[in-house]
């Protein structure tokens, strides 16, 4: 909720974060079609970079079912989570999907 005019819904009965009246970068899932996990869904760039991630920890990184190749899940139930990474993988997804006008304010901000 810290990133620039971030919002919460819930869609697809799951908590879900995006830019005001935009897209959406994050989804929350608890155990969502009884699969057991709890996790932190992001876009990321395409299937290249997800199957290379799901190979370098297939424990920590899933294909998140309906969601297509541009979003990796990141399990939360394991413990000992990076949330500093945690942080890192928001931020890179929020600015996949924010307006240029917000993108380029943060970049601003950034330089100082």
């Amino acid at each position: 909720m810290a990133l620039p005019e971030a919002d919460e819904i819930q869609s697809h009965g799951m908590p879900c974060f995006g830019v005001t009246k935009g897209k959406k970068f994050a989804y929350f899932t608890s155990n969502h079609h009884a699969d057991g996990r709890t996790a932190l869904l992001v876009k990321i760039s395409g299937p290249d970079e997800q199957a290379m991630l799901i190979e370098q920890d297939e424990e920590r990184y899933f294909r998140p079912a309906y969601f297509g190749d541009g979003w990796i899940g990141i399990r939360l139930d394991l413990g000992e989570n990076d949330w500093d990474a945690i942080g890192t993988w928001l931020a890179r997804s929020w600015r996949a999907i924010a307006p240029k006008k917000l993108t380029s304010l943060v970049d601003v901000a950034e330089q100082f």
